[in-house]
């Protein structure tokens, strides 16, 4: 079989499509990549800061000529038994029908319209409804639809559930070195990596990386935060966004205990994440915020660290006991959480041990991608 992973995408910003790459490769399929980065201005902590935003006509040439780009490239190419239209293909896809017009299409639907407004505040939500039918129609052309969660799969309309499938995030195969790397730093390899004992002068270790978005809900670990002085507790805060400054003024500016950096090379961060003890998940309260799973918890696991996220019923049913949860959108619970775990190193020890194992079980590439490989080879199948 042969695949090939199609689009604007950009791995370096959001590494879902490079994972499905690593974990078809790993199943022995054959996959060729037809990719022109595009590049978006909500790139996260891994993309520099843009000095000045492009404006419109700029995005929009920049668009043009990436497309005429990855036609060139596709036309190429080899040709392939199916196409997968990597995150954010909503245009992409209709350019990959016609220049495949009889080759089964899967289109990676990781957020729907209103997820990004969600994601970018109100103001974005009149403004993106024009594209709802632009991804209407990227649904439609697809002969599979790839989901991350199930929350996710049952908002898709009724008839177009049947062909969706759930395929976790899972982490890039750079999030488990970290975490190999840190754990022989250590001195604690092939084992968990050493206890860390807050009572003789160690702090606690917690990160957080991501945009400031209301879905990550970055307020309520600010006001968290703020209620942790005379706690053993460093934290290390990652990112830009619409919510930065307000969660700054909730830590408050004289905090001696809390880092912050807007953004980290892509190469640095995941060594620099597995430093840490607790990696912090989302705590917003949106429908988004709700039905996700994201890249971070999956990435702080794979490097080593305790999760600490809100109680959502895709993040429990995939960490169960694995996980440390308190309720979306309540600050005082994850203060509460994070005293408890300074003042109980063995229960920091022993959730990093569990989340490294599930994460070397279930989030590995060819994990996460063995519900796809079985849709995959029925469609080639009944294509034959």
């Amino acid at each position: 079989m042969r695949v090939m992973a199609f689009g604007t995408y950009d791995t370096t910003v959001h590494p879902r499509v490079g994972i499905l790459i690593e974990g078809l490769r790993r199943h022995g399929i054959d996959v060729v990549t037809c990719n022109v980065p595009l590049g978006h201005m909500d790139a996260g902590v891994m993309v520099p800061p843009p000095s000045a935003h492009p404006g419109i006509p700029r995005q929009r040439l920049r668009h043009a000529r990436c497309i005429a780009e990855l036609v060139a490239k596709a036309r190429r190419a080899p040709r392939p038994d199916v196409v997968i239209v990597g995150y954010q293909g909503r245009l992409d896809i209709q350019i990959a029908r016609r220049l495949f017009p009889n080759v089964p299409l899967v289109l990676d639907h990781l957020e729907s319209v209103d997820d990004v407004a969600d994601r970018r505040g109100q103001a974005a939500r009149a403004e993106l409804r024009k594209v709802d039918r632009i991804e209407q129609a990227a649904i439609a052309a697809a002969r599979l639809v790839l989901v991350d969660t199930e929350e996710h799969r049952r908002v898709l309309a009724p008839r177009d559930r049947d062909r969706t499938v759930v395929v976790p995030i899972g982490a890039s195969p750079v999030w488990f070195d970290a975490g190999r790397a840190a754990d022989a730093a250590d001195g604690a390899e092939p084992a968990p990596r050493a206890e860390p004992d807050f009572r003789r002068g160690e702090d606690l270790r917690v990160i957080s990386f991501g945009l400031y978005s209301p879905v990550q809900g970055a307020p309520v670990i600010g006001a968290a935060l703020s209620r942790l002085e005379g706690y053993p507790i460093t934290v290390t805060m990652i990112g830009r966004g619409l919510q930065a400054q307000r969660t700054k003024d909730l830590v408050g500016t004289d905090a001696p205990r809390t880092t912050w950096r807007t953004w980290v090379p892509e190469a640095e961060l995941p060594p620099l994440v597995a430093e840490h003890d607790v990696c912090l998940g989302v705590f917003g309260t949106g429908a988004k915020a709700l039905r996700v799973v994201p890249n971070k918890v999956f990435q702080g696991a794979a490097a080593g660290c305790a999760v600490l996220t809100s109680d959502t019923a895709p993040q429990r049913r995939l960490f169960g006991a694995a996980g440390l949860f308190v309720p979306a959108g309540d600050s005082d619970a994850l203060a509460d959480a994070l005293r408890r775990l300074a003042q109980h190193p063995a229960e920091v020890a022993r959730l990093r041990a569990a989340a490294g194992a599930l994460a070397h079980e279930r989030f590995v590439p060819e994990a996460v991608v063995e519900p796809l490989v079985e849709r995959l080879r029925e469609m080639v199948g009944k294509g034959a």
